[in-house]
């Protein structure tokens, strides 16, 4: 045994060893007998590294050192290992590399291009990294000097456009790609990276714009022409004029837009199809045995353990698309094959330094099987289709901080399609009808849908399918309100559409009333605990809002008079949670205290609901009593209350 110890500890310590020697760039190790040998481009590094310059001993210093192999690690790690005093010694070196780094993207020659473009990324990752821990700098200063920086971010962003927007080799676009992507994201507030003041002068938007609309170009870059957009975007949004959003909120090309859509639908297809491969690899396990012999009692933790990567990334790139530009709406309808179901095989992808954000681009052949024609066997979709599958994943474990901010956004995204006329209109059509399979929490009460049984309906249904699933599934302790009252806007500028517009949606309004009701319980339930955190009132009014909004409104977009007799039943049946909900807004809008205002509120809302109680329940109440019936059927009900008929406006 100690042998075995022994062994392990030297192997630990061989291996150790072997990265400080990677790091440091060795090619041999130290002996007794020999000096270690380093590679030509980490001496060359050192050299930068002393005050002098380098060039006064060695003419031809920069012109050799892009044409050796960058060895990003140890240059990075040179610059993380030097204090703050340190690294102002050697600024003008710093400058100088940065200046020739310019220089050599302008060169014929592809490999000084290359190393030019990953020692870019090497040292402004590495000046920032510095500069998080050590405050007595500025990093403009520190990478180009205040007086040459202007011209040098000029000249920088015009070589990287022209590299862009040439037909010349994939990998130097990637990289192009790879270092905008890095100086956008090496701060954590993006607003607070003052080098992007010089992005915006110099904008790149156009070349963007190019990759997206040109299919083979998309195909390789467009997840990260499409992220990278979407973060210049939010450069200090709401504090100056940013030109990125002033174009983006113009464009109208057809293919560029298709082709920014794409490339979301792309991004979070591949989300769905990993969720669902996982998913089904659990179901199929020894944990899938076990709960079908013992029950499902751990059912809800046993699906806490099937976690994918959300990708925030490509969200924040469709909301920005969905909120600032009206014409991308006509994308989200846009119809394609369902991705995943067919693949092309292509050549591997180009080495290219991280993907910044901790997010994944979609592998290139879920890329290239968007661009088949359609097959009547294969089941078509849309961005919108694939939007909800994704957010119905997304939105079943809200427990998560960064799941939530994922949460909040998906329902950002569909309060701006509820709002947006166009997409009410395609949402409401009933000419677009799709199946679409949502993923649902697992819950002790209810069975797992088989997808076999899911209709054809319009793509509203799927919506309200959603939200309704969300407030179900969602009343806990850490009680997510912020997106409980999303939720509910949602659901009320849908009924606002479907009253303007007068559309009578056949769609199972019970549920969602049955849904509501629930919520409310949850809510007096809990009040204590409740009002300690949130402004319960302020849902509770919604929510009765909503019933007054079926209650008056009801007939110029249900679809049949019985709906309205579904509804009326459905107050009558749970009178006591109403009569409850009043006595506890009653209770607090007549006392001195922080909730009087929101409680009355709450109050006068609910004179239609209290109304209807009040007329119909003594009614039922004495044909129970007269026929011998303690609880009485909808259509008992219905028989109880046929002396005085409601009128429909049908």
């Amino acid at each position: 045994m100690v042998k075995c110890s022994v062994i392990y500890e030297a192997v630990k310590d061989s291996l150790t060893m072997a990265q400080v020697e990677k790091r440091g760039g060795l090619l041999r190790k130290s002996s007794a007998y020999k000096k270690p040998l380093k590679e030509k481009v980490v001496l060359m590094y050192d050299e930068i590294f002393m005050t002098e310059d380098p060039s006064k001993c060695s003419p031809r210093f920069w012109e050799e050192l892009f044409l050796m192999k960058v060895n990003l690690e140890y240059l990075e790690g040179k610059l993380e290992s030097l204090d703050g005093e340190e690294l102002m010694k050697i600024k003008d070196n710093i400058n100088c590399l940065f200046q020739h780094c310019i220089q050599a993207l302008g060169e014929e020659h592809p490999i000084r291009v290359v190393n030019a473009l990953q020692t870019l990324c090497a040292l402004i990752r590495g000046v920032h990294q510095k500069n998080k821990s050590t405050s007595g700098f500025d990093i403009i200063n520190m990478l180009m000097g205040f007086d040459k920086a202007e011209l040098c971010m000029k000249n920088l962003m015009e070589s990287l456009d022209s590299l862009l927007c040439a037909e010349g080799s994939e990998s130097l676009k990637s990289l192009c790609l790879k270092l905008l992507l890095c100086l956008v994201t090496v701060t954590d507030n993006i607003s607070q990276n003052t080098i992007l003041e010089y992005v915006m002068i110099n904008s790149i938007f156009e070349a963007i714009l190019q990759i997206l609309s040109h299919p083979p170009s998309r195909r390789e870059h467009g997840y990260d022409a499409v992220v990278l957009l979407a973060l210049l975007v939010n450069y200090r949004k709401y504090e100056s004029v940013n030109p990125y959003i002033v174009k983006l909120s113009i464009v109208d090309d057809e293919a560029t837009l298709n082709g920014m859509g794409l490339v979301i639908a792309q991004a979070l297809s591949e989300y769905n199809r990993q969720y669902k491969d996982k998913e089904e690899e659990h179901q199929g396990g020894f944990f899938s045995a076990l709960t079908n012999m013992v029950g499902s009692m751990f059912i809800a933790d046993a699906h806490e353990k099937i976690s994918v990567q959300t990708n925030e990334a490509i969200l924040l790139a469709l909301y920005e698309a969905v909120h600032l530009n009206r014409n991308f709406i006509t994308v989200l309808a846009q119809s394609h094959p369902e991705m995943g179901l067919v693949t092309t095989p292509v050549g591997p992808a180009p080495a290219t330094p991280a993907t910044p954000l901790g997010t994944t681009p979609p592998s290139s052949d879920v890329i290239s099987s968007v661009e088949l024609p359609l097959d009547a066997d294969v089941q078509t979709s849309n961005l919108l289709i694939t939007f909800l599958k994704y957010s119905s994943i997304v939105m079943q474990d809200t427990k998560d901080e960064h799941r939530l901010h994922s949460g909040k956004l998906c329902l950002i995204i569909l309060t701006c399609i509820a709002e947006d006329q166009y997409a009410n209109a395609f949402l409401h059509d009933d000419n677009m009808n799709f199946r679409v399979n949502l993923h649902r929490m697992p819950m002790r009460h209810r069975k797992k849908a088989a997808d076999k049984n899911l209709p054809c309906r319009p793509l509203v249904c799927a919506v309200l399918d959603l939200m309704v699933e969300f407030i179900v599934t969602h009343m806990m302790k850490e009680f997510p309100m912020d997106l409980y009252v999303r939720c509910i806007q949602v659901v009320h500028k849908l009924l606002c559409y479907q009253k303007k517009c007068r559309v009578r949606l056949h769609y199972t309004w019970r549920e969602l009333w049955s849904a509501l009701i629930n919520l409310l319980k949850f809510l007096m339930s809990n009040e204590t605990v409740l009002l300690a955190k949130h402004n319960i009132f302020t849902l509770a009014l919604m929510i009765v809002n909503l019933f007054n909004m079926f209650i008056t409104y009801g007939d110029t977009f249900l679809p049949t008079p019985s709906s309205y007799d579904e509804l009326y039943y459905e107050i009558i049946r749970m009178h006591q949670s109403f009569d409850n909900l009043y006595s506890m807004v009653l209770r607090l809008s007549t006392n001195a205290g922080q909730w009087k205002e929101a409680a009355s509120k709450v109050t006068h809302a609910l004179v239609n609901i209290r109304a209807i109680i009040n007329h119909f329940n003594p009614k039922i109440e004495s044909y129970a009593a007269v026929n011998h019936i303690s609880q009485l059927s909808e259509e008992q009900s219905s028989r109880a209350t046929t002396t005085e008929p409601t009128c429909y406006n049908y």
